[in-house]
Order: structure tokens, then C-alpha cells, then sequence
């Protein structure tokens, strides 16, 4: 029997629609990894002042989240179902991206929750729809394991590009004469630089919203729900999907503590290369491109490794390698003979996120799943809803991820200000770079292990449904 569902992808559709993840990311990911930084260091807010305004913005996404995931769900437009939104949420987003790097009304904590919650309003716009297009490309699952690798590949490849931040912005920054080296450097963490950093992200944003409009023009809806099942959508459904849909509860939460798990490190990165290691901008570039590196020559290879250990086996080594990375990391740290070799740090780095790539990219193929596994339960294919679901519990996991950093920093006594910092600081960052993420990966492994949905089952319930259909 012919199943119409099961569409095999051209490599030239794959990346077409991959392209979008490596737009959302140029943008995203900046803000992610870079905000906090920007808030304290530039910008002129206290750590424990930004780390509540992400814990407020994340609340607003709670309620603004499930509107937007039926909204996408119910509504149709000419341009198609999902991709439409990826330009009209697409703009707006880019558009606030960019006033967040503004320093014009610099330490205004007005200005600063206006355009990071509005920027956040719009990413959810464009990221439901572009979760949910994922899963109406195909039901085939080797397709989507190959679409998520080639996807998580460009969205690494946004995150290598985001991680030369210092080196644009230093191109742009003001010049400091340092008397003891007797050169002149760039500055990239102190007011001074608000121009650099308002420059670097409008290119950013502008580039990211190019490659959203290529993902529009380039993809094709293959299996979406018809009008009458849509018309039936609301936005108190994601909490009914929450409660009867099993293996998206799990996998919903595996989202929190990965994410948790990831913007914590990230976000202490750049404190751990200037204060712990004392980094130049170079130095701070390349370390932070060996957390991408290991993304091009593994994600590829997902497909073959999956086919031979399958999804829990893939968990289990790489959640175990990352984990094992992270400790050696803190150990070359504290140990003062290890520590004056940058390159054991970087070992410690590639194993550390070689790990974290895989384990976390992943997950990302298990979404177009629990909506299959909705759709067989329920008879109604809610994607958005789905997305919008894992989209909250995304943006939870991110906001925890501002939220513990800056309050541990506040905790330890860190001021950027300061010319040094104390012992106690400098341990509360090195902590937010190895100890919490990998005891937050730990208990993301022992939440993952509940997942159950193999692939011939998920196999044998999109055959079932295409047979309801016919």
C-alpha cells in the first residue's frame, strides 16, 4: 500500500528548510548567550536586576505562548499554513533584536523589558510555525533524523559565527593603549563599546531575516491538518495535550533541563574566558568555536549511529561524554599546574560540547513524534500547539538559565567593575561552566530514559493513520 505521508526530501529541501534554524539562531542565540553579558557590562544593569526581568519575560511567554501555537493551528494563510509566519513574525522579530543592542536609553530597565519581551513575542511567532513546519514536511522517521541533522548542522553553524562576536565587535570598538604589553587593544565589555555591540547585532538580525525569507520561499507543506479539524483548536488545548500525551510530557521536560542547562553555560562562558582565565578576544573566540566544532563532524554521522544503538543508546553516550567533559574541565581549572595550558582547556571544551551537540540536536527529532503520536491519539495533527508547548518549556529552560547566573554572580559578589575579582567569585562562574550543567544533564538522562516511543512503533502509527485517512 502507498502511504502519501512518507515523502522523501531532496538534499536541496533539507537545507532549504535547515536554513531557517541557522536564521532563528543569528538572532536567538545572540540574545541568549550574549544579553546578559551586554545588560552588565555595557548596558549598566545589575546581574540579579537582568536575571528577574528574564524570569518576568518567560512568564509573559507562558501565557503568550499557547495563543500563539493555536493561532498558527487554526489559522490558514495564502502563503501556507506554517511558513507564512517565518515573514511575518520574521520582521518584527529582527526589528527588536536590534533595539535590544541599542544603548540608547542606556540603563533604562523600561526600555530594556519592552524590547527583550517584545523580541521575544515575535521569536515565538516565528519558532512555533518554523517546529511546526518540521513535522509537515514528512512522516517518515529516517527522513526526519536526516532533516534534524542537516538542521542542527546550520543552526551549530549560526552558533560558530555568534561565538566571533568579540572578534566583530572589536572591529568596531573603541581602542585602549595597554602600557604593560605596550599595544593597543580593543574593548568589548565596557560602555565604550555600546556602538560595536549596536553594529555587530543589526548585522546579525538583517542576516538572520534574509535566510528566513529564503526558508519561506524554499519549502513545501506536505502533511498538515485540514480546515474543519483547525477550526476546532483553542489555546486551552496545549494544557489537554500536556496531560494525555505521555511521551511529550517527557520530552517537554528534558527541553527544560537541557535548555536550563545549556543557556547556563553559555551565558557564563564569557565571564569564565575574561575573569577565570583572563582570555583576550581572540582566545575567547577560539575556545568558544571548539563548544561548535565537534557539531559538523558528529551531527552528520546521527543517522548511522542511531540506526546502530538506537535513540536511548544515543542518550546515554552522549549525555555520558558530556558530562565527563564538563568535569575535566573544572579539574583543569583548579589545578594551577593544568590551568596555564590552553590547551587542555580546549580539550576539556570539544569533549564537553561534543556531548552536549548530540544529545541536545537530537531532541529535536523526537518533537514531529509526540505530534504524530497526538495525531493517532486525538485524530487532529496539532503541530503548533505541540511547538508552542515545547517552544514554553524551551523558553523556561532558557530563562532558568539567565535566571541562575545572574543570581549566582550577585550571590559570589561579582562586579564588573571591578579590576579583580575575588576567589569566591571567580568559583561561583566556574561552578555556572562545569558543576551545574552536569548535574542538570544527569537528571535530564534519567528523564529521557522514560521516552518509549521507538521507531517502529512511531513507524506502525503513521502507517495506521494514513490507512484511517484512506
Amino acid at each position: 500500500m502507498e502511504y502519501n505521508g512518507f515523502v522523501r526530501l531532496t538534499w536541496f529541501q533539507r537545507i532549504s528548510f535547515s536554513v531557517g534554524d541557522l536564521a532563528q539562531n543569528l538572532i536567538y542565540q545572540t540574545i541568549s548567550i550574549w544579553l546578559l553579558f551586554y545588560y552588565t557590562n555595557v548596558f549598566g544593569l545589575k546581574p540579579e536586576v537582568a536575571a528577574t526581568m528574564f524570569l518576568i519575560v518567560r512568564i509573559v511567554d507562558v501565557i503568550w505562548d499557547p495563543i500563539v501555537g493555536a493561532f498558527v493551528d487554526k489559522s490558514n494563510p495564502k502563503w501556507g499554513k506554517y511558513r507564512s509566519w517565518l515573514l511575518l513574525g520574521g520582521v518584527p522579530m529582527a526589528g527588536f533584536a536590534i533595539l535590544c543592542f541599542w544603548n540608547g536609553f542606556s540603563g533604562s530597565l523600561l526600555y530594556a523589558y519592552i524590547t527583550y519581551v517584545g523580541m521575544s513575542m515575535c521569536y515565538t511567532m516565528v519558532g512555533v510555525p518554523y517546529g511546526a513546519l518540521n513535522s509537515s514536511l514528512t512522516r517518515d522517521t529516517d527522513e526526519i533524523t536526516i532533516l534534524t541533522s542537516v538542521r542542527m548542522v546550520l543552526a551549530n553553524l549560526a552558533g560558530l559565527i555568534i561565538k566571533t562576536l568579540p572578534l566583530i565587535i572589536a572591529i568596531f570598538a573603541p581602542k585602549v593603549y595597554n602600557p604593560e604589553t605596550g599595544k593597543t587593544v580593543a574593548v568589548y565589555n565596557t560602555p565604550e563599546s555600546a556602538g560595536a555591540w549596536f553594529i555587530t547585532m543589526s548585522l546579525f538580525a538583517l542576516t538572520g531575516l534574509a535566510l528566513l525569507i529564503f526558508c519561506f520561499t524554499q519549502t513545501r507543506e506536505n502533511v498538515v491538518m485540514d480546515k474543519k479539524q483547525s477550526d476546532n483548536v483553542k489555546a486551552s488545548d496545549l494544557w489537554m495535550e500536556l496531560v494525555r500525551n505521555r511521551p511529550l510530557r517527557i520530552l517537554s521536560i528534558f527541553f527544560l533541563i537541557a535548555f536550563t542547562m545549556m543557556s547556563v553555560s553559555n551565558a557564563a562562558d564569557s565571564y569564565f574566558m575574561a575573569y577565570n582565565i583572563g582570555a583576550t578576544p581572540f582566545m575567547t573566540t577560539v575556545f568558544m568555536w571548539l563548544g561548535t566544532v565537534p557539531a559538523f563532524i558528529l551531527l552528520p554521522l546521527v543517522p548511522a549511529i542511531k540506526r546502530r544503538i538506537g535513540k536511548q543508546g544515543m542518550f546515554r553516550l552522549f549525555i555520558g561524554l558530556a558530562t565527563f567533559g564538563m568535569l575535566l574541565l573544572y579539574v583543569v581549572v583548579t589545578v594551577p599546574s593544568l590551568k596555564q595550558h590552553f590547551i587542555l582547556l580546549c580539550i576539556a571544551q570539544v569533549i564537553k560540547n561534543s556531548g552536549v551537540l548530540v544529545a541536545t540536536g537530537y531532541m529535536w527529532a523526537l518533537v514531529p513524534e509526540v505530534v504524530t503520536y497526538s495525531e493517532y491519539t486525538t485524530g487532529r495533527r496539532v503541530a503548533g500547539i505541540v511547538n508552542a508547548l515545547t517552544c514554553i518549556f524551551l523558553k523556561a529552560g532558557m530563562a532558568l538559565g539567565g535566571v541562575i547566573p545572574g543570581y549566582v554572580l550577585a550571590w559570589v559578589g561579582f562586579h564588573a567593575d571591578a579590576a579583580t575579582q575575588t576567589p569566591l567569585a571567580l568559583q561561583g562562574i566556574l561552578w555556572l561552566v562545569t558543576i551545574i550543567p552536569a548535574i542538570l544533564f544527569v537528571i535530564g538522562y534519567l528523564v529521557i530514559k522514560c521516552y518509549e516511543l521507538t521507531d517502529e512503533r512511531i513507524d506502525a502509527i503513521n502507517r495506521e493513520i494514513e490507512d484511517r485517512k484512506k
